[in-house]
């Protein structure tokens, strides 16, 4: 009994063990929550002012936070659920790592990483506005600034390297941050620099801090970099005292050009002269000299270049509809040098080009087809509207019947030819190009030529409607050109007859195109004959009568046609025979004819069981009543497409009844008396074969 109990505590024990480690286990997954943990930064180092997003997860849900940045608190705010999603403003540091802490408000837990502050410098000589330049003998200020870098630092000097590689400091100009690792400051190029600091050179000059070039500014022997025709260009060069009260060369040219050559007398060692700009420059890059060049300045001779760029100017050509025109070659003449420059419209319609001050001749070509001159002035940048003789086309197809009436979905073939006035003139054919009307029966082209040759097949299901009008020319000048195509009418004669070719009058007849939308309709006279008049095209052709679908066919309408429709359904005879179980006509009960439950007629049959009628055939109902009844003791629906006479009735049977002896009896009553009958028939046979067997025998 011992040993029974102790087999049966043991896996009684394992059992509870277990369930009281999955309690554990659930109890201590319940109670398992959001951690307050920083997930990233979107970048690990960066500069003061930058911007930086920080994602992390918070304990509380929808919890307040507070962020620090080392010991600077940062703007906080509300989790969305657990999660922090948000981005602060890196603060005035010096370069050096921090550590960036979330806090959890409420819980006080904390995650903190590190971010890096990296420092920044900038040495940004203050500058004319361009094209405008420092001189030779000009002052350049310097603003130095920097930005988290090392705290009570005091950097390198400042150094500025002239074209002829001299390089002078700034000995007074201390660069010491502050606390934040901060400096802000500015030095004047060269009255600040050491002695000996210049601007005589033509050229860059390269600011240098801590061994490194951090930035550059140019002096010139002009003070532009650009002009334009008929401005003055203002000379001057320094440290000439070696030629003083000499003359020296200045020199301009355009490549190998030299455009002009004069000489200037050197005061007080400086060249100061002036040039006008001559009208009849091209656009482009020169190059002025002075010669001879002084001693001091053989490692940077005096030279430069200036532009000519001449202004930004947009042309829109545009065709008589005051739409822009891609794909316009415009030939713009400079009157001032007498030199064409060739340029042609974007996709946007637009011809980008840079064009001098003067006047100009320009000349529009559209494939090669001369579309408009024009002329005009250039005083400064410009966008400029040229009108071209080219128009819009709208191809109207309608019906000739009734030209208020638009034909849709006729197809377009359209092609055009021309002579062209460039290239010594070609007669051009453009390839055909295929179209569609649109529902209100239009098709529209835009910027065409005037004087082509156009022509416009128009075509329906395959089969071209206008070949002896298919040919238009000489367009007017004016923003749309309408060419009206009329869609020719076709007679349809149709001639409705029935199953013996007999004229059916006062059918309808109903034309519907196949495309949709035209439709004609007509009533057959006498004859059974109807005329319509339909636009070219393929229709779906109805006959009706008195409601009723005879017959549809379909016809080609690409010429007159006559059509003969026949209505084989259309007053048919159709007899119905009414028979009893055994097959037997049955006289004198009701036959009903009926179409989606409408009667037709109604008749009694005759002693041969039949009902006569003449209906149009097609799906019909055939009730038939016993006399006195309201509701048909047989109802039978069928298709009746063809003549049934008396040969070959519609026949109906009437399995419940027997016709016997001018009376309609039930089968079941009838079967009955047979039974009786053959019952007692059998009792009397068996009698008399009895009586017959077991007849005594007389002697």
């Amino acid at each position: 009994m011992m040993q029974l109990f102790t087999r049966k505590i043991k896996p009684l024990t394992l059992v509870l063990l277990i369930l009281a480690s999955i309690t554990i286990t659930f109890s201590s997954l319940s109670d398992v929550k959001a951690e307050t943990k920083i997930i990233s930064l979107s970048t690990s180092s960066g500069y003061v002012g930058a911007t930086v997003r920080i994602i992390a997860n918070l304990t509380t849900e929808n919890g307040q936070y507070r962020l620090k940045f080392d010991q600077i608190e940062l703007p906080g705010g509300s989790a969305v659920g657990n999660k922090v999603n948000t981005s602060f403003t890196v603060p005035h540091k010096p370069q050096g790592s921090y550590n960036v802490t979330i806090i959890d408000v409420k819980t006080g837990e904390s995650s903190t990483t590190t971010f890096t502050v990296l420092t920044s410098y900038s040495f940004k000589p203050l500058l004319p506005e361009p094209p405008l330049q420092i001189q030779q003998g000009g002052s350049v200020t310097i603003s130095l600034n920097i930005t988290g870098g090392k705290a009570n630092y005091n950097y390198p000097k400042v150094k500025v390297q002239t074209p002829a590689a001299g390089v002078y400091e700034a000995p007074n100009m201390n660069i010491t941050t502050n606390n934040d690792g901060d400096f802000s400051g500015s030095v004047v190029y060269p009255m600040d620099f050491a002695p000996g600091a210049n601007t005589n050179f033509t050229g860059e000059y390269k600011i240098i801090f801590n061994d490194k070039v951090v930035g550059s500014f140019i002096v010139g022997l002009t003070d532009r970099s650009e002009y334009h025709r008929g401005d003055v260009v203002k000379i001057k060069a320094v440290d000439y005292s070696e030629y003083n009260n000499k003359n020296v060369t200045i020199a301009i040219k355009f490549g190998n050009q030299t455009i002009s050559a004069f000489n200037c007398t050197v005061l007080n060692g400086i060249v100061n002269a002036s040039w006008a700009v001559p009208n009849t420059v091209l656009i482009g890059n020169y190059v002025l000299s002075i010669t001879p060049v002084p001693a001091s300045k053989q490692n940077a001779s005096d030279t430069q270049t200036f532009a000519v760029p001449g202004f930004s100017i947009e042309m829109f050509p545009r065709n008589l509809a005051n739409e822009v025109v891609p794909n316009v070659l415009l030939k713009i003449c400079d009157k001032s040098v007498n030199k064409t420059y060739e340029v042609e419209s974007g996709e946007n319609g637009a011809a980008s080009i840079r064009l001098e001050k003067g006047n100009y001749n320009s000349t529009a070509y559209f494939k090669e087809v001369k579309v408009g001159t024009f002329t005009f002035s250039i005083t400064g940048s410009a966008k400029l509207d040229f009108q071209c003789q080219l128009t819009n086309i709208e191809i109207i197809v309608v019906d000739a019947q009734n030209t208020n009436v638009q034909i849709p979905f006729v197809s377009i073939s359209f092609a055009y030819s021309y002579m062209t006035d460039l290239n010594g003139g070609v007669n051009k054919t453009e390839p055909v190009k295929l179209y569609q009307t649109n529902i209100t029966g239009t098709v529209k082209m835009n910027s065409m030529l005037l004087n082509a040759v156009y022509r416009i097949n128009a075509s329906r299901y395959g089969e071209i409607f206008n070949e002896n009008n298919n040919v238009f020319s000489n367009l007017q000048s004016q923003a749309w050109n309408r060419i009206v195509i009329p869609c020719p009418a076709k007679s349809l004669r149709v001639n409705v007859i029935d199953a013996k070719s007999q004229p059916i009058a006062d059918a309808v007849i109903e034309a519907q195109e196949l495309m949709g939308g035209l439709q004609y309709s007509g009533s057959t006279n006498q004859n059974g004959q109807a005329l319509l008049n339909c636009i070219f095209g393929i229709y779906s052709v109805k006959v009706y009568h008195g409601g009723l679908l005879l017959n549809e066919t379909k016809v080609n309408l690409f010429d007159h046609q006559n059509l003969t429709i026949k209505c084989g359904y259309y007053n048919l005879p159709i007899s119905i025979k009414v028979v009893d179980y055994f097959g037997q006509p049955i006289p004198n009960v009701n036959v009903t004819l009926e179409r989606n439950s409408v009667i037709l007629s109604s008749k009694l049959t005759g002693n041969n069981g039949i009902a006569g009628f003449r209906e149009t055939g097609g799906m019909l109902t055939i009730k038939v009543y016993l006399s006195s009844q309201n509701q048909p003791v047989t109802a039978l629906t069928t298709f009746i497409s063809e003549e049934r006479n008396e040969t070959n009735p519609i026949e109906v049977k009437i399995g419940r009844y027997v016709f016997l002896a001018g009376f309609l009896i039930e089968t079941a009553q009838f079967a009955a008396i047979v039974l009786v009958l053959a019952v007692i028939l059998v009792i009397i046979a068996t009698e008399i074969y009895k009586r017959k067997r077991f007849k005594p025998i007389t002697a």
